[in-house]
């Protein structure tokens, strides 16, 4: 069982892939922190400092500006898919598997997952095409 959320990011896929692999970008769309560059293998830790939460990723695939796949929270792979419209936008795809059919929370899971990504590509949207950061601000 999958969930696919998909966006379009008016900025070229070089500058839409950096903003994830790069430390000193992620902090300003998604995470608080990010201990080293993502690249095929390594195991990075992210922080949320707002939260006070941790969580280790390990990063299976990287494909410059195109494809970055990773494991993280149970199990789960996510796969980050970078589409070039143009030279000045980008269709970003992010595809979260490995949710059980027969859980009893599913739906709920499913639907807390999506809001998570949806709202991450949101400040990334901000974040890159307007140079806003809105992270952290959403309150549940």
């Amino acid at each position: 069982m999958n969930n696919l959320t998909k966006m379009k990011i008016l900025k070229p896929t070089n500058e839409v892939f950096e903003a994830f692999v790069d430390p000193s970008k992620i902090r300003d769309f998604w995470f608080s922190s990010s201990s080293e560059r993502w690249e095929q293998g390594k195991t990075v830790t992210l922080r949320y400092d707002e939260y006070d939460a941790q969580v280790d990723i390990e990063i299976m695939k990287v494909e410059i500006n195109k494809k970055i796949v990773y494991q993280w929270a149970e199990g789960h792979i996510v796969t980050i898919t970078l589409k070039e419209l143009d030279n000045s936008s980008t269709i970003i795809e992010v595809n979260e598997e490995g949710f059980r059919e027969n859980d009893n929370e599913l739906i709920n899971q499913l639907i807390d997952n999506k809001e998570g990504w949806v709202y991450m590509l949101t400040c990334l949207k901000g974040y890159l095409e307007y140079g806003v950061n809105l992270r952290a601000a959403l309150v549940k």
